[in-house]
């Protein structure tokens, strides 16, 4: 009830079907059935960035959410631990690729884990245009991303 409730506060009706998938899965026991749920929790949530939905973003995400990058040597955005440190790193991402866009390229849920294959693209201050791939290492808890895990190369 309270995933629902809180995404249903950005009108967002599939994210609102998404959650309440989720909790009559929970309450009837077959969360056997989770898998393609969460698979569409990570991917409404990757595309969410696309629109700078950060309110969107943090529902999707519990209040003891950890967010850690580890990137190259000197390009990792480290480890950021609940709402508002994870909220703040959401918001730097604009200033580190100006007008970025991030493509799903493959999803997939396994119990209360999942994954996701992306990239992204923005522009350089230059004009020229620049891309990066990663995945992410998703934890679930109670219908949320508990722990999101980025690997970039």
């Amino acid at each position: 009830h309270t995933l629902k409730g809180s995404v249903s506060n950005f009108g967002a009706q599939q994210a609102t079907q998404a959650a309440y998938r989720l909790e009559t899965m929970g309450r009837q026991g077959q969360l056997q059935h989770s898998d393609s749920a969460f698979e569409d929790l990570v991917t409404r949530f990757e595309n969410w960035f696309n629109r700078r939905e950060f309110d969107a973003i943090m529902a999707d995400m519990t209040d003891d959410c950890v967010f850690e990058h580890i990137g190259a040597e000197g390009h990792s955005f480290g480890r950021h631990e609940g709402q508002d440190a994870v909220r703040a790193v959401w918001h730097g991402l604009e200033a580190v690729f100006p007008g970025y866009k991030f493509e799903v390229e493959d999803v997939f849920a396994a119990g209360e884990r999942g994954t996701c294959r992306w990239k992204v693209r923005w522009t350089q201050p230059d004009g020229s245009p620049a891309s990066l791939r990663g995945v992410d290492i998703f934890t679930f808890r109670d219908g949320k991303i508990a722990e999101k895990i980025t690997y970039t190369a």
